[in-house]
């Protein structure tokens, strides 16, 4: 039975709903649509799945985007209703013939709403019959199939070994022909499947097993041209002593019994005796790139060029007048066809400045769905007019949608006297240390007191790097050593930063991966005890698909091992390792999609200094580029 089924503009004024229905919604299923799918351009997907206690829902929707409107429908999702999507397609037809913009009741279209719904379940009723009507029966089948010929008995074995692979209803069913299939992170399972026809003659005159001979893989030839490789290797002109090119090489040290004269520790701050004499930082490597406006170059560049005209198909077929005509004209509606190959070509760019393909697939799809219907404007292309939507989609992803200001949090947390509480998580080796250490230099510079936690008791030398940040900086760290529970640690730093007066509480924790789960427990143990103000995610910039898996399988665990109802999850992503990546930024787009959680720090050095906030319109300038 259908739940609701609602009627909104994309502005958020509800035109109508169903009284019919009238049964009251668990939850907000709306709402969250609105905020987790449409807003968040995952709108190109079949449908929403909808949680609550007590109550499943599925949601399927609409849009008429040449009149600005949403149709939204309500569901059990055990019920699996078929009718629904063609009554969407129904309501939105004959809505959009009533549709008045100055209108904001709509009463007289209940009336319409029944008949609709009528027409739409006498429809899947007949459908459902005709199914029933032309399925075959497999045991009369199957025996006519074998009392044919070989051709017959051929086409048959093809149509059972099809039918094998899936059952009716589209689902698997475990057989052999999907070994093969590729698993939803994108990656292959690595198994292959060799299909044998055995009516047919795999050996015919000799030829296959001859070919098969001669492209067999020799390895007397691959010796000979090894030989012959080192041969040529060694007849190469050696490079002469006075050649000005060559690179000057570091002289060995020789060690040997002979008292060492001269100082061992060759750093710029090391004394004449061997002591090192730390000096305060910050005099010396100046103002934070946080405080910095980064300027960007603002020449126009040739963006909208034709990406339909590579690669395009039917591209000579129309001509140049009519191609003409029609951007002076301007088409009726935009059609899914018309903007397929503009949008081939904005994924394969995406994609290439290391989005995830799965997420560049369903921005396309969302580009597509909120374009499909509009009418295309005079002296516009259809290239153009999918660049520019991908463009806002791009900045509406990546702008943040609440405040990141950190500093005006940590005055908010002072007031009531109490520290703010930052715990820094990540895999292994991304500079998660490092870049607390510059978050630290910057909080500093603002007169904020930082006292930092080493809650890193696995990892060998954590606890000294911390320490020698904290003594570069001069700033407090609490230390409890090694094999701790960094949980504990955690939340005696935090008291004592409470006793101490400490204005910020940065927690460093060990490096881990996504699927160590007992390390992952201890991480969910560690913020649950804790619950700290703020849940920072440090990732690479260089990672492409495994961004994707990180993040979302991190906010999984954090979620299945908490045994909070309502877990923390994370709140902001620090990107590291940004000045290595040229224009392959694509990370942070796939970060932000998948976890809904902003960029709030890009690690972009490393000094301290070398910290910046993410500029939006750049990267949205580098990924469409």
């Amino acid at each position: 039975m259908l739940e609701q089924l609602l009627i909104f503009t994309r502005g958020g004024l509800i035109l109508w709903t169903c009284k019919e229905l009238g049964n009251a919604l668990k939850g907000s299923p709306i709402d969250t649509l609105i905020r987790s799918c449409l807003l968040e351009e995952r709108s190109g997907a079949a449908s929403y799945n909808y949680d609550v206690p007590g109550a499943s829902y599925t949601l399927k929707w609409t849009f008429h985007n040449e009149l600005g409107l949403v149709f939204v429908a309500v569901y059990q999702r055990i019920l699996h209703l078929l009718y629904v999507e063609d009554l969407l397609a129904m309501v939105k037809r004959e809505f959009s013939q009533v549709y008045d913009p100055k209108r904001t009741v709509y009463n007289d279209f209940d009336d319409t709403f029944r008949q609709l719904k009528v027409e739409a379940l006498a429809r899947a009723e007949d459908m459902k019959k005709s199914n029933l009507v032309s399925k075959p029966v497999g045991g009369n089948n199957g025996k006519k199939q074998g009392q044919g010929n070989n051709k017959s008995g051929l086409e048959g074995g093809s149509k059972k070994k099809s039918e094998g692979g899936l059952k009716d209803d589209g689902s698997d069913d475990g057989g052999d022909d999907n070994k093969g299939r590729k698993l939803e992170n994108g990656y292959s399972n690595g198994n292959f499947v060799v299909t044998k026809d055995s009516n047919v003659d795999s050996n015919v005159n000799g030829r296959d097993n001859a070919s098969s001979r001669n492209a067999a893989f020799d390895v007397n030839k691959l010796q000979k041209l090894r030989s012959k490789g080192s041969k040529k290797t060694d007849i190469a002109p050696k490079a002469s002593k006075a050649d000005p090119n060559k690179k000057a090489t570091k002289k060995n040290r020789v060690w040997d019994d002979t008292p060492v004269e001269k100082k061992l520790d060759f750093t710029d701050n090391a004394g004449e005796d061997g002591d090192r004499k730390i000096d305060f930082v910050a005099a010396v490597q100046g103002e934070s790139m946080m405080d910095k406006e980064e300027i960007i170059s603002s020449e126009s560049e040739d963006e909208e060029e034709d990406v339909g005209k590579k690669n395009k198909p039917g591209a000579k077929n129309k001509g140049w007048f009519s191609s003409m005509f029609q951007s002076i004209a301007g088409k009726a509606n935009l059609e899914k066809s018309d903007l397929e190959p503009a949008l081939k070509a904005l994924k394969d760019r995406l994609m290439t400045k290391n989005v995830a393909e799965e997420i560049a697939e369903k921005l396309c799809e969302s580009v597509a769905a909120s374009l499909e219907g509009k009418k295309l404007a005079s002296f516009t292309r259809i290239s153009s007019t999918a660049h520019a939507a991908m463009e806002e989609a791009l900045v509406r992803i990546l702008t943040p949608k609440r405040s990141i200001d950190i500093l005006r949090d940590v005055h908010a947390s002072k007031e009531q006297r109490k520290p703010y509480v930052v715990v820094f998580v990540g895999v292994n080796g991304v500079g998660k240390s490092t870049n607390l250490a510059k978050v630290a230099y910057w909080l500093l510079q603002h007169n904020v007191s930082v006292m930092m936690a080493a809650c890193d008791t696995f990892r060998s030398g954590a606890v000294e790097q911390l320490r020698t940040h904290a003594r570069r900086l001069q700033i407090p760290i609490f230390e409890k050593g090694y094999e701790k529970d960094p949980a504990i640690v955690a939340k005696e730093a935090i008291q004592e930063a409470t006793r101490n007066g400490s204005d910020v509480v940065l927690v460093d924790t060990a490096g881990r991966m996504q699927d160590n789960e007992p390390l992952m427990r201890a991480l969910s143990k560690l913020i649950y005890l804790n619950n700290p103000d703020l849940v920072l995610f440090v990732g690479e910039a260089l990672v492409g698909n495994d961004a994707v898996d990180q993040l979302s399988k991190f906010n999984q665990k954090l979620g299945d091992l908490s045994p909070s109802s309502n877990p923390r999850l994370i709140d902001g992503i620090l990107l590291t390792k940004f000045d290595t990546i040229d224009d392959k930024v694509g990370a942070a787009l796939s970060m932000v999609y998948i976890s809904g959680a902003p960029v709030m720090f890009v690690g972009c050095g490393q000094s301290y200094t070398d910290l910046k906030k993410l500029n939006v319109k750049s990267i949205v300038k580098t990924l469409l580029k």
